[in-house]
Formats: structure tokens, C-alpha cells, sequence
């Protein structure tokens, strides 16, 4: 009897001295990010735009931007900034739950940015195949990374080499359209 719970204490003692392995949790949103958004980062909770004073937040789309006091939340900035142009102004990626209450900090330490003019590298602009997920971006392939792009599969089928293909003008439907013409039946 003893044996049988000296063996239990020990499998006890085993099991619970046992190190766990953590579980890391990566949240990527490339795919809810905007096209003006900066490149190189998987995960942006919201931006800061200094120029306009307001956030988006990435994973509702939303402008965030103080009106008479109040934090206002809509899918579009105020009339004001209909015309803002995104893609030049400087943003800053903010990964805090509601960095809008704590405007003050933003605004004392990117301020300096309200005029700024220079370039960030941005989602629209990058050639990294992990944005093809992003609507509108030149490599979008549907929402589904690693999938060869439509002009990438025709070049990847067999027998599909253009280069030493004579020129026969396929694809080009006005020239074709007026060629045809003239030989329809019932035309004179």
C-alpha cells in the first residue's frame, strides 16, 4: 500500500514539475490595414495623424477626431478634411487601447509633424508579397497571400512562353472588331 502511494506522490510531483510551454498569441491585421497605412508592420491597432489631429482605427475603420469636445467615431474624416490627402501625411502607429485619451501625449510629442512633408514608406508602395491581402494594393490577390497572382499563373503554364510568340494581335479587340467587320455575313 505504501508503494502505491509513494508511486502516486512521485507521478503527481512529475506531472505538475512538468514546464509548460506559454502560448504566444501574434495578431496580424495586414489585411484590415489601409493602403496609406505604413508599410513593415503586421499589426497596427490605431494611427495618428498629426496634420488633422484625429486616429483611425484599423479595426473598425474608423476616424476618430475631437468635435466641440467630444471624441466623435466615423467612417469618414470631417467635411473639413474631405480633401486631406492621406498618403502624404505623416502617421505615427499607435498599438494602445484608445490612445485618444491620452491626446495630450500624442499631441506634445508629434506636434512637430503638422507640416511635415517628406515620405513614409507606405502599404500602397511596397512590393512585399504579405500586402497582396490588402484590397487595392498592385499585388491584391483576392484576400489569399502565397497565391500566385492571375498574370503569375498564365506565365507559369506550360507551353506559355510569350517571348516567341509572333505578334497576331489577339486580345486587341478594336483592331479585331474592325477587321471582322467587313467580312459578316448579310454586309455588303
Amino acid at each position: 500500500m505504501k508503494r502505491i502511494i509513494l508511486s502516486t506522490a512521485i507521478l503527481i510531483l512529475l506531472v505538475f514539475s512538468i514546464p509548460t510551454k506559454a502560448q504566444v498569441s501574434v495578431n496580424i491585421n495586414i489585411g484590415s490595414q489601409p493602403l496609406w497605412g505604413l508599410a513593415g508592420y503586421d499589426h497596427v491597432d490605431y494611427y495618428y495623424i498629426p496634420a488633422i489631429d484625429a486616429y483611425y482605427d484599423v479595426s473598425t475603420g474608423q476616424y476618430i477626431f475631437l468635435s466641440n469636445g467630444r471624441w466623435i467615431f466615423n467612417r469618414n474624416l470631417p467635411p473639413a478634411y474631405s480633401n486631406f490627402n492621406l498618403y502624404n501625411a505623416y502617421k505615427v502607429v499607435v498599438n494602445q487601447p484608445k490612445p485618444y485619451l491620452h491626446h495630450n501625449i500624442y499631441v506634445s510629442k508629434y506636434g512637430k509633424y503638422k507640416n511635415w512633408s517628406g515620405k513614409q514608406s507606405l502599404i500602397r508602395d511596397s512590393r512585399d508579397n504579405r500586402y497582396s491581402v490588402v484590397k487595392g494594393h498592385p499585388l491584391y490577390r483576392g484576400g489569399r497571400p502565397n497565391q500566385p497572382s492571375r498574370s503569375d499563373r498564365e506565365q507559369l503554364r506550360p507551353g506559355n512562353d510569350r517571348s516567341n510568340r509572333p505578334n497576331d494581335n489577339r486580345g486587341n479587340r478594336t483592331e479585331r472588331g474592325r477587321q471582322d467587320e467587313g467580312n459578316r455575313p448579310g454586309r455588303n
